[in-house]
């Protein structure tokens, strides 16, 4: 790997993490307009610059992060925080230990990343139609432990590459009658959570093949990613408050439909 193949890897992470699109869809094609596919430690390697963008998380929403940090010395509203962040990702922490290497072997090919970009795209377009609440919605700290778990068990579903571990929990926390800025900002924090315990086990399991990699090149990406990341995360947090989210469906369903047409060509390979 290049260190501009590098860089081009962080700047695609860093957009994408955050936005209901997809990043691992996203990784996937540049990979392959990069001609790096195939490879395990490139594989590792998209995976650990993740922590590009949970810094930037960090960063962005930093009140929060205080907040619940707060709750290890006992306050009461980051005990509240902490506790239903572990009750949403314990889900996806048992699914991804238990299901990681089937999930890999048969879901990481263009045919189904393309028929999920679709499928993702229709549900934001339905959320506004099927979600509880009304308009204003649920605020951040009213959030109850069983709309933490119906969110948790959401993005389990974003395994399947192409679904988007933001799309399943921002439109789980929305469909359970969040506000969309509450849907967003425990999004936010979940991925933290989330991105780091994955982050930390491929780092771990795949420290060998990410040695080949480079140093240099490592840090290209974590860096990349963290500024990409920060300026997403900024933009989202405005865009959704005053527009929505139906420009990511929209989005979603065009790069779906050109995927199966390239796909239908033969001008992209499927695996």
């Amino acid at each position: 790997m290049n260190w501009w193949e590098a860089l081009i890897l962080g700047l695609v992470e860093g957009l994408t993490e955050y936005l209901p699109v997809s990043s691992t869809g996203h990784l996937l094609l540049t990979e392959k307009a990069l001609g790096l596919e195939g490879s395990d430690a490139n594989h590792a390697y998209i995976i650990v610059i993740q922590a590009g963008a949970i810094l930037a998380v960090l960063w962005a929403c930093r009140p929060r992060v205080v907040q619940a940090l707060a709750g290890l010395r006992g306050d009461s509203a980051g005990q509240a925080l902490l506790t239903r962040l572990v009750v949403a990702f314990v889900p996806a922490a048992v699914i991804g230990f238990l299901f990681d290497d089937w999930i890999e072997s048969h879901l990481f090919g263009l045919w189904p990343i393309a028929a999920a970009w679709f499928l993702g795209g229709v549900l934001i377009l339905a959320v506004p139609r099927l979600r509880q609440g009304g308009v204003q919605g649920t605020s951040f700290e009213s959030i109850t432990l069983s709309q933490a778990l119906v969110i948790g068990l959401a993005q389990t579903i974003a395994m399947a590459p192409g679904t988007s571990r933001s799309l399943a929990t921002i439109a789980a926390a929305l469909l359970v009658g969040l506000s969309a800025a509450a849907a967003v900002e425990f999004s936010f924090l979940l991925g933290v959570v989330t991105l780091t315990a994955a982050s930390a086990y491929t780092a771990l399991k795949s420290h060998e093949a990410l040695a080949t990699i480079g140093l240099a090149n490592l840090a290209i990406g974590l860096s990349v990613a963290f500024v990409s990341a920060w300026l997403t995360v900024s933009f989202l947090l405005q865009w959704v408050k005053a527009r929505g989210l139906a420009v990511f469906g929209w989005y979603r369903i065009a790069l779906g439909l050109v995927v199966v047409w390239l796909l239908w060509q033969g001008h992209l390979s499927p695996t």
